[in-house]
């Protein structure tokens, strides 16, 4: 790493704390790598996975921490109390840094020697992100006596479809401390994008996501003879392209609408007309204003276009996560740490939001911070031929782990520092 720039509003430099912590360290770097792979060939999905909570505990071994687990799910709350401050627990500043552990059922097709063989995989890299915060948490626990407050480590299971930030939330994490933390921060590898280059934006960076469920209701018939039926079918897929037509013309391109029909049901065989067909899609937006519009507006919409051919519909739209709206100043931090640790050039900011969603987004909604990415896209691989994440084939660069794990324990130290003069 090279140090490219001095805080103005700090005492000292996490940069030069970090270095020597990681040098003091025997063994860092291959053990997070170790740690990764050991995992990315065991992986487990939903909010149940108990070799992945047992691994984080014993990667925690040995470290200052007071560590808690969940009830409802496979979770591990560990805090680590700064050395540097006289302030009584539960009035000391605290930041809160997130790791996601579970996998998705994919088969893994990449072909690497530690690949998956169970029908599951790793392939959004949650391995990284927990070996990742393993790392920053030996970090700071090297450095304990020099922390001006606490920092919360939150290993989530089930971000994958499951919610599991929001049964962490319900069971105490952001009281874990002893009080709520000033801010939470969250980092996702991206195998599609270059290795080691970190990216975020202030204001909306991920979307909020909603589900539209879709019923219509006809009248069933033979096939050969439609016209004494209600095809509900042929119906249903005219609502596809008129859903479309509303997103376009309805919604400002600059506050985007993402609406895409993952699921069409309708009929048992070819000539006959069936009584009904479903349909459900996903919609991603990002300010509230949009998916209020959305909650109300879809559902009429489709009420209405089945009643102009004398069918019913039931259409349901149901807010499912909300969108991930990172706090300036936290963005700010999260820009200014990758540029001070590894130079002007690992630093890209964002140019627009990403449509994809993330159930941290629960977390800054409950307190500002920020989420943001980086790059992890196999050196061995033809960008060209880079997967995307959650493909069968998506493989990531474990070398970026000392800078995810510098990088994460670096934006806690600036964070506690900023706290502690504005205090």
């Amino acid at each position: 790493m090279t140090d490219t720039s001095t805080t103005d509003t700090v005492r000292f430099s996490p940069l030069s704390f970090l270095e020597g912590a990681t040098a003091a360290i025997p063994a860092f770097g291959s053990d997070l790598v170790d740690f990764r792979r050991e995992m990315h060939a065991d992986p487990e999905v939903g909010l149940y996975l108990p070799r992945s909570q047992a691994r984080v505990l014993e990667a925690l071994k040995g470290l200052d921490l007071e560590i808690s687990l969940g009830k409802a799910a496979s979770s591990v709350v560990a805090v680590l109390r700064g050395g540097a401050t006289q302030s009584p627990v539960g009035s000391r500043p605290t930041v809160l840094l997130r790791g996601d552990m579970d996998a998705l059922p994919v088969a893994e097709k990449t072909g690497i020697p530690f690949a998956s063989t169970n029908g599951a995989m790793h392939a959004c890299g949650h391995d990284l992100h927990t070996a990742g915060l393993i790392g920053a948490a030996r970090l700071l626990s090297s450095v304990r006596h020099s922390l001006t407050g606490d920092v919360i480590f939150m290993f989530q299971p089930g971000e994958e479809g499951h919610d599991g930030a929001r049964i962490m939330l319900e069971e105490g994490v952001l009281n874990a401390a002893g009080r709520r933390p000033d801010a939470a921060y969250a980092l996702h590898v991206v195998s599609d994008m270059p290795s080691g280059v970190f990216t975020t934006r202030a204001g909306s960076y991920m979307a909020a996501f909603g589900d539209l469920s879709v019923k219509v209701i006809g009248r069933g018939g033979h096939g050969s003879r439609p016209f004494q039926a209600l095809d509900p079918i042929q119906v249903a897929a005219e609502m596809l392209g008129a859903l479309q037509t509303y997103i376009t013309r309805r919604f400002n391109v600059f506050d985007p609408v993402v609406l895409s029909v993952g699921q069409f049901h309708g009929g048992s065989a070819s000539n006959v007309i069936p009584d009904s067909a479903e349909f459900r899609a996903s919609v991603r937006s990002f300010s509230p204003g949009v998916e209020a519009r959305l909650a109300q507006e879809l559902p009429d919409l489709i009420r209405q276009l089945a009643s102009a051919h004398q069918l019913t519909a039931d259409a349901t739209f149901t807010p499912v996560m909300p969108a991930t709206v990172n706090h300036d100043s936290d963005a700010e931090l999260w820009g200014r740490t990758a540029r001070t640790f590894f130079g002007e050039h690992r630093f890209v900011p964002s140019p627009s939001p990403r449509t994809g969603s993330d159930d941290f987004s629960r977390v800054l909604v409950e307190v500002p911070g920020a989420y943001g990415h980086l790059g992890a896209g196999s050196p061995d691989i033809d960008p060209m031929e880079w997967a995307p994440m959650h493909s069968p084939r998506a493989v990531f660069d474990d070398s970026i782990l000392v800078d995810q794990a510098q990088f994460m324990a670096g934006v806690a130290l600036g964070k506690l520092q900023e706290l502690e003069v504005l205090g």
